[in-house]
């Protein structure tokens, strides 16, 4: 009989989580509701805290709360009814969703996230690697971007020095005038496997000129060099600026994904 094990993983034990993660991952766009390079974002927070699965000591899942969301992948032929079932201790009421994970009783969310990919190919661009000179331009146009975030030049830091920092591909972009305009991080998996958008943003002040499909562009570019097979975003089908974005750049989508939901928190949204 299989002998199911859930760890909890502090920033500096992620390396398993991750090397199974890089293993698990497909060569045209990410499996389950994890890629490495989620976990890499993640860990920009000194508390994040990753769940690694193990049957008889062999790694089967990782995943970790994104707020109230649980994200887990599987490895290829996990057993998903035991790991749900041992999910479950995890999911407390205000944990209502669960992404790549399915839990018996919950009901598939009506919002929906597509999933989508970039074939590599020769691309023109005006990005530049991000290094702790730009750190702090790099910071200014995620806080720009997304309403609320929190990321410091030290959270930055963090999250590079991380053991997913070695995965990450970072793009900045400048107006002509040397202010900083989009930013793109970007997350390897292996050679022949596919590599992961997380995230992108375009400084407001900004948009509307190509920076955000230059920094993506750059990015994927980059990603490319180290032998990434494709590189994938996930981002949500309502988010039509972002749609618009990624397929200018020449993404096209390959999937839809919807995660699953408490059934009390589905009646709400009704």
């Amino acid at each position: 009989m299989i002998s199911l094990a859930r760890r909890r993983l502090t920033p500096a034990e992620t390396g398993p989580a991750l090397r199974a993660l890089c293993a698990w991952t497909p060569v045209d766009a990410p499996g389950g509701g994890l890629h490495p390079g989620d976990v890499g974002w993640y860990l920009r927070f000194d508390d994040a805290a990753v769940f690694l699965w193990l049957a008889d000591d062999v790694p089967v899942a990782a995943g970790f709360f994104d707020g109230p969301v649980l994200r887990v992948t599987a490895a290829p032929g996990a057993d998903l009814g035991a790991l749900a079932a041992d999910a479950e201790e995890l999911l407390e009421p205000g944990n209502d969703w669960s992404d790549g994970l399915p839990v018996p009783g919950w009901e598939v969310e009506r919002e929906s996230w597509l999933v989508l990919s970039w074939t590599p190919r020769p691309v023109p661009g005006r990005a530049e690697p991000v290094g702790e000179a730009d750190a702090a331009d790099r910071v200014l146009v995620q806080r720009s971007a997304f309403t609320g975030s929190t990321f410091t030049v030290e959270g930055w830091r963090t999250m590079m020095r991380s053991p997913a920092g070695e995965l990450a591909v970072e793009a900045l972009v400048r107006t002509p005038e040397g202010e900083p305009a989009a930013a793109a991080t970007g997350w390897f998996a292996g050679a022949g496997r596919c590599g992961l958008l997380e995230p992108v943003g375009t400084h407001p002040g900004h948009r509307g000129h190509g920076y955000g499909r230059d920094a993506v562009l750059g990015v994927c570019a980059a990603l490319t060099q180290r032998g990434a097979s494709a590189v994938a975003v996930v981002t949500p089908s309502a988010n039509e600026a972002a749609v618009a974005l990624y397929r200018s750049a020449g993404f096209t989508v390959v999937r839809e994904n919807r995660d699953w939901v408490r059934p009390q928190r589905a009646e709400q949204s009704r």
